[in-house]
C-alpha cells in the first residue's frame, strides 16, 4: 500500500490517484459520491450548461437549502436529456479503476440521489460488481419547498384557476430518506462466502456490534447528527451513520476507501473505530475543511484518553 496516501485526505482528482493503490488491498468502499443533480459546481458532471444553471432566484436568496438553481426535470433544451448518460459515464470512469483494488467479497456502500442512483447501479454492474441490497437512510428532518399552484395562477391574473387549484402544489413530497446502494465484489465461482471470509477477511456482517435497541438492524437506517457535530458541507451525512456501516462490514485495522471525501466523515469515522482510510477530495476548500475536522477529532480523542488515564490513578 502507498504509505503516502494512507490515513490522510489527499487533495486532487481521484482519477489521478486510484491507479497507485495496490490490487486487492481495500476492505471497504464507503462514499457519498456526487449525485449529478447540479447541487453546486462540483456536482455538475455533464457538458450541457447555460447562464441560468447554479444561479439564484429571489426565493432562493438567504436560504440554507436549495440555494442555487438546478435544471428542471424536463430540462431547458433537448440536450438536457443526455445528462443522465453523461453522469453514468462519469461514474464508470472511476468505478472501473477500483475493481482490482477491492478485496474479493468486499462491500461497497454508495450514497446517491433517488433520481440518479439507477445510473450509478448501471455503471457498477457494467464493471462487474454485484448489487447486494438497497438501504434507506431516514433523516430526522427534510428540507422541502413545494410552490403553491394557486399562487402561480394568481400572479398570472387567473383568479378562477387559482381558486380551482387551491391546495395543490408543484414539486415533490418532502425527501425524508436517501438510498444507499450496497455492492460487493464477486467471490470466486464455485466457492462460498464462508470460504471467502477465511481467505480475505471480508464478506460477513458484524450484527453483534451493530444492534439498535437490542435488536438486529434492518435495511432502514435512522441516524441523525450529533448535537456537537460540526457541519462543513451542504451534503454532509451523520457520523453515526458512517460508523454504523464501517462497524457492520470491517474489522479493526482494515482499510476503507473514499474517493469523494467532501466533509471528511469517512475519515473521521474510520479513525474513531481504529480503521485505516484512504481519501481524495478534488476541492481544495473542502479538503482543507475536512483535514481541519480530522485534526480536531485527533485532539479531542487524545484529550479524552488523557482524562481516562488520569482517572485510573
Amino acid at each position: 500500500m502507498n504509505k503516502d496516501l494512507l490515513n490522510k485526505i489527499t487533495q486532487g482528482d481521484c482519477l489521478d490517484f486510484l491507479s497507485r493503490l495496490e490490487d486487492d488491498s481495500i476492505d471497504l468502499f464507503l462514499s457519498d459520491i456526487p449525485y449529478g443533480i447540479n447541487l453546486d459546481e462540483w456536482d455538475v458532471l455533464h457538458s450541457n450548461t447555460n447562464s441560468a444553471l447554479l444561479g439564484k432566484s429571489p426565493a432562493q436568496e438567504g436560504k440554507t437549502a436549495f440555494k442555487r438553481r438546478g435544471k428542471p426535470i424536463n430540462g431547458w433544451s433537448q440536450a438536457d436529456r443526455n445528462i443522465g448518460k453523461e453522469y453514468e459515464d462519469w461514474c464508470r470512469s472511476w468505478i472501473r479503476m477500483i475493481y482490482s483494488k477491492m478485496k474479493t467479497g468486499a462491500s461497497l456502500f454508495v450514497f446517491g440521489a433517488r433520481r440518479t442512483l439507477h445510473r450509478v447501479i448501471n455503471a457498477f454492474e457494467d464493471e462487474n460488481f454485484l448489487m447486494k441490497d438497497m438501504l434507506a437512510w431516514k433523516k430526522s428532518s427534510a428540507h422541502h419547498r413545494a410552490q403553491r399552484v394557486s399562487i402561480v395562477f394568481e400572479r398570472r391574473g387567473l383568479e378562477k384557476e387559482a381558486n380551482e387549484w387551491e391546495g395543490w402544489r408543484l414539486g415533490n413530497l418532502a425527501p425524508i430518506w436517501e438510498p444507499i446502494a450496497w455492492f460487493t465484489k464477486p467471490y470466486q465461482i464455485g466457492g462460498t462466502i464462508a470460504d471467502n471470509i477465511l481467505e480475505y477477511q471480508v464478506g460477513a456482517m458484524n450484527l453483534k456490534d451493530c444492534q439498535i435497541d437490542d435488536s438486529n438492524p434492518t435495511n432502514l437506517l435512522e441516524f441523525g447528527f450529533r448535537r456537537d457535530e460540526r457541519r462543513v458541507h451542504e451534503a454532509q451525512k451523520p457520523l453515526d451513520l458512517f460508523e454504523f456501516l464501517i462497524k457492520l462490514t470491517t474489522r479493526a485495522g482494515q482499510i476503507i476507501l473514499d474517493p469523494f471525501m467532501g466533509s471528511g466523515t469517512t475519515a473521521v469515522a474510520a479513525q474513531n473505530l481504529g480503521r485505516h482510510f484512504i481519501g481524495f477530495e478534488i476541492s481544495s476548500e473542502f479538503c482543507n475543511l475536512a483535514n481541519e475536522r480530522l485534526r480536531e477529532t485527533v485532539k479531542s480523542t487524545k484529550k479524552q484518553t488523557k482524562i481516562k488515564q488520569s482517572l485510573l490513578f
